[in-house]
């Protein structure tokens, strides 16, 4: 072989393989007709989907999520709580005793299938719990277009999780995850995972939904309706005309959100008000005296929204409606289902803002929830977090707005029920263990991230990561990638440490020796993940000095942060056992010798970094 030649083929080789790696994402248009019998808590369904394979695979069947069909006696969710006992979740059993195990016949949930057609010829189907295999008659090649039709009715269960009838705070209709739903395909493949409780995920999709039902209802959605004046609860004076049913039309649409979601109520007031350079919101709820916070939170949820497109990236979508109708609270396009009674402004706000910052961390990041919940949870949490710790300041100083979160987090490590946050959604074993791994490990990942990268660095990574992966699908690579392009560092290994693995940090302040005019400190690493360490040493005349002991595994290293700029000393080998370095103060200049200061480094120990000098 020639060289010219063999330099030819390794160029066509290197475009080949990026082709077959370069990203992509499917899109699905839905056009559906809902109608409604809200007296008996059905419905008739028909849909039609555009669904768009831009992935370089030939597709020879696609799969749906039927999710209703996890409300009966012995389905798999009912087998999950069932097994799992009291350390499941306690929406979904009473004293370890499953919910769905006693749901009456008339009360499960269903979604059953007429038909399915691709370009108007009957398909061949199989249905395995939650999970519709489709058997395709034409190949759906890569870069192309097909067309599904279908119709089913469906019963809606009873309220259990998310999605159902008369909640606990009488609300008639919860209706999530709610229609037969394409499921996404991507590099990892087909999104087949059982629905038995956890997270969810789907492509990008447009939707036009018409929803007929008895005149008297109000409906809350996450789109743009578009037909106000036609119902209840949007306009002052609509016009109302049912037809010999008494029912009437309500017309939806949305582009580009992952799913449509909505609920049912006749006793729904609807509030709404827009935010400066942000969406219309929307308040769709009871008005009672235990729902009075609602109103108090408009003044809250304006700020709110200015605070995320400022710290995040701007909100997309022209409106968002927070719709009392959940279980708790959980979030959908372009709206959230949560619980309307509150016991404070605040402790309602805590649970929007939460929801609502899943429109980033959900939403428009769209991550894979079932492979990766703590980047969904857990980003989230870290969004609401320092969100409310600058529209509810504490009354008392908090070192940082995470410090809450990183006391959980270390209280929990001493239980020896750690599991790792790598774990898919449904596949912990322990329900607390799986808040932990995804709520809070995901939200302390960033600020540990913050910690190691310095907070300057890492706002400017949570920004490019909106601007790169926005209406994407990244992973926890992709954001690792910006993170360490952003900062220069070799980021991996932690990456590995905190989701990975259970291991934990714990440093200390081991040894004090004073002279004339110095003093040497020894410190000590007795936990398992490596960690650079910011050395504070506080004077008699209350200033701060500030020292970086960097860690050789990050390659480069932190100049400044929160507390100023460093005076950095020689690396720490991640292998190293001790520490020793000397400082040019003496015993009589001395007040406060500290580990991280900001306390925002999550040592499962802090009693022993500290060191007060008397």
């Amino acid at each position: 072989m020639t060289k010219s030649f063999f330099l030819i083929l390794l160029f066509i080789c290197g475009l080949f393989s990026a082709q077959q790696n370069a990203y992509y994402q499917q899109h699905a248009k839905y056009k559906m007709d809902i109608d409604v019998d809200a007296a008996n808590y059905t419905y008739q369904g028909k849909q039609s989907i555009e669904y768009t394979n831009n992935s370089p695979d030939e597709l020879n069947v696609v799969y749906f999520n039927l999710f209703w069909n996890a409300f009966k006696p012995g389905s798999m969710m009912d087998q999950r709580v069932q097994n799992r006992g009291k350390t499941g979740d306690s929406r979904l059993n009473v004293d370890g005793v499953s919910r769905l195990a006693s749901i009456p016949k008339d009360q499960e949930g269903a979604q059953n299938i007429h038909w399915i057609k691709q370009n108007g010829k009957l398909l061949k189907y199989e249905i395995q719990e939650t999970i519709m295999k489709v058997y395709l008659n034409e190949s759906i090649k890569p870069n192309s277009s097909t067309k599904f039709t279908m119709e089913w009715d469906a019963n809606v269960p009873m309220q259990i999780r998310r999605s159902g009838r008369n909640n606990r705070e009488g609300i008639d209709m919860t209706m999530t995850q709610w229609y037969p739903k394409i499921s996404e395909y991507d590099y990892d493949g087909w999104a087949t995972f059982d629905y038995v409780g956890r997270e969810f995920h789907a492509p990008f999709a447009d939707f036009d939904v018409n929803i007929k039902i008895d005149k008297n209802y109000v409906i809350g959605a996450g789109g743009t309706l578009e037909n106000p004046s036609d119902v209840k609860g949007y306009t002052s004076s609509p016009t109302i005309k049912a037809d010999k049913n008494n029912k009437v039309n309500w017309h939806w649409t949305a582009k580009d959100i992952l799913d449509f979601a909505w609920a049912a109520d006749p006793d729904y007031t609807v509030d709404s008000f827009a935010v400066l350079n942000g969406p219309k919101v929307y308040l769709v709820y009871q008005k009672s005296d235990k729902t009075a916070a609602w109103e108090e939170s408009i003044p809250y949820i304006k700020k709110y929204y200015q605070l995320m497109n400022a710290a995040f990236g701007d909100y997309v979508y022209p409106t968002y409606s927070f719709i009392q109708g959940g279980d708790g609270g959980m979030e959908y396009g372009r709206c959230t289902m949560i619980l309307g009674e509150a016991k404070s402004v605040q402790s309602l706000c805590g649970l929007m803002f939460h929801e609502g910052s899943h429109s980033w961390f959900q939403q428009m990041l769209a991550t894979n929830e079932a492979m990766r919940p703590w980047m969904d949870e857990g980003f989230t949490s870290y969004a609401e977090d320092y969100i409310m710790y600058q529209l509810f300041p504490p009354t008392t100083p908090e070192a940082n707005p995470f410090i809450n979160s990183i006391n959980a987090y270390i209280r929990w490590t001493k239980s020896g029920l750690e599991e790792p946050a790598v774990w898919l959604g449904d596949h912990h074993d322990n329900g607390t263990a799986y808040t932990f791994a995804t709520y809070v490990k995901g939200e302390t990942f960033l600020v540990e991230l913050g910690y190691i990268m310095g907070e300057e660095n890492l706002q400017k990574t949570m920004k490019e990561y909106y601007k790169q992966w926005h209406l994407k699908h990244p992973t926890d690579r992709d954001f690792i990638h910006i993170a360490q392009n952003i900062s220069g560092m070799d980021l991996k290994w932690f990456h590995h440490y905190w989701i990975n693995t259970t291991k934990t940090i714990d440093y200390g302040i081991t040894n004090v020796q004073y002279d004339a005019t110095s003093t040497t400190i020894t410190l000590t690493n007795n936990g398992q993940v490596p960690m650079p360490i910011d050395f504070g040493v506080m004077l008699k005349d209350k200033s701060v000095i500030n020292y970086q002991i960097p860690l050789n595994l990050t390659r480069v290293f932190k100049t400044k942060d929160i507390n100023g700029t460093f005076t950095s000393l020689p690396y720490w080998p991640w292998t190293q056992k001790e520490y020793t370095f000397t400082i040019p103060y003496s015993k009589d200049q001395l007040s406060v010798l500290g580990i991280d200061f900001s306390q925002r480094m999550a040592d499962v120990n802090p009693a022993d970094n500290f060191v007060e000098v008397k």
